[in-house]
């Protein structure tokens, strides 16, 4: 079927320029250019300064969504400038002007450039990026199951865009907090068995007090990512593995509060948020309140308490008895609990690459996208 030529159009769009060098502070720029609607909003900047304003400052290389160095906001959302299509762009628009504006969380250098090197490459840095060699180095090769390639895969995909950290909520209260782009690139060297440092990097980024327990679960950078890699996903793996598989407690005390979190709500249905914190610290038990890290947990929580309290958000009584749900419901949450933790091996969903193309034959040695189950021994498949 032949494609649709589609005349150029008009498109206005609506630049945040910023100089730091002027003094001034910043301001938007309208431009009106004509392109094609299928043309990206790259073309559209590029346009706009080739034939109205030279100095309109972005950083741009591949045009192809792989480099990418085009990472802006457009209309308040995260993206790649050349893998945005204009008429998509209008369409998500508030008043049918497309605006383009630098990313979040990082210095601007220049109307839509930002200084990268000062937040996103020191934090990546920060997770010793690269593999840490198994002793004895084989003589020709490190030979590695295919499955464990499929599930680091995903967090290999990433084109360090920066787009996940450009909307980090966890970076806009902390910026000191690591990172989704750096945690993920963490995991894709914990998840590599050739690693020989699987248990210290996670215990160092369990330590860390900007770590992986400094996630919120906003889900903000698997809507930004352009790439899938689901950095908060990464994020979970790494703490499944610190706490459920190397047993690390760590002093943010990050896997006790994910135990007795869970655990409540499998005791009550809903969350008991006055037991939540000196269980965490004190110990998962109705008894954890009197130990005395609790204690002092909670004496330096009184403010926000004291808060919460006179807003109405917790009452006393609320406090102090928790929720109740009726029998049949608890015993529908206690089901899920039951067949969740009747099973033998864990169940892990982090498959980037499933299916075949062409061989359907090699799919039944491949984990199962469903379950997640390996389903060759490491020797079955060698990936070199």
């Amino acid at each position: 079927m032949a494609e649709v030529h589609k005349e150029p159009q008009e498109f206005t769009l609506r630049i945040r320029r910023y100089d730091p060098e002027s003094g001034e502070p910043a301001y938007w720029d309208e431009h009106t250019v004509e392109l094609e609607p299928h043309r990206s909003v790259l073309e559209g900047i590029l346009q706009a300064r080739a034939r109205f304003d030279g100095s309109i400052g972005i950083r741009c290389s591949c045009r192809a969504a792989i480099c990418g160095s085009c990472g802006v906001r457009i209309n308040g959302q995260p993206g790649l400038a050349c893998h945005t299509h204009l008429d998509k762009a209008v369409a998500s628009s508030r008043d049918g002007v497309i605006e383009v504006e630098p990313m979040g969380n990082m210095p601007v250098l220049k109307d839509l450039i930002v200084d990268m090197d000062q937040v996103h490459w020191k934090k990546v840095q920060r997770v010793t990026p690269w593999l840490v060699n198994k002793q004895p180095i084989p003589e020709r090769e490190y030979i590695v199951p295919a499955y464990n390639m499929v599930d680091v895969t995903q967090s290999m995909a990433c084109i360090q865009c920066g787009a996940c950290v450009s909307d980090c909520l966890s970076m806009e209260v902390d910026p000191l907090f690591i990172g989704p782009a750096a945690l993920a690139k963490a995991y894709r060297f914990v998840g590599d068995p050739r690693d020989a440092q699987q248990f210290e990097r996670l215990k160092d980024l369990a330590e860390d007090p900007h770590g992986i327990y400094d996630c919120t679960h906003c889900f903000k950078c698997i809507e930004a990512c352009p790439k899938g890699v689901a950095p908060m996903n990464q994020i979970m793996r790494l703490r499944r593995m610190a706490g459920d598989v190397h047993g690390i407690n760590d002093r943010n005390n990050g896997h006790r509060h994910e135990i007795v979190f869970a655990h409540l709500i499998r005791d009550h249905g809903l969350l008991w948020e006055a037991e939540l914190l000196p269980r965490s610290y004190g110990g998962d038990s109705f008894f954890g309140k009197f130990h005395p890290a609790a204690g002092a947990e909670l004496v330096s929580s009184l403010p926000a308490i004291t808060k919460a309290l006179v807003r109405g958000k917790v009452t006393p009584m609320g406090a102090l008895k928790p929720h109740k749900l009726p029998k049949q419901d608890l015993g529908q949450i206690h089901s899920i609990y039951d067949k969740v933790e009747g099973r033998e091996e864990p169940y892990e969903l982090n498959l980037y690459v499933t299916g075949y193309d062409e061989d359907e034959s090699g799919a039944e040695g491949m984990p199962s996208a469903e379950t997640g189950t390996p389903g060759m021994e490491p020797e079955e498949s060698p990936s070199r």
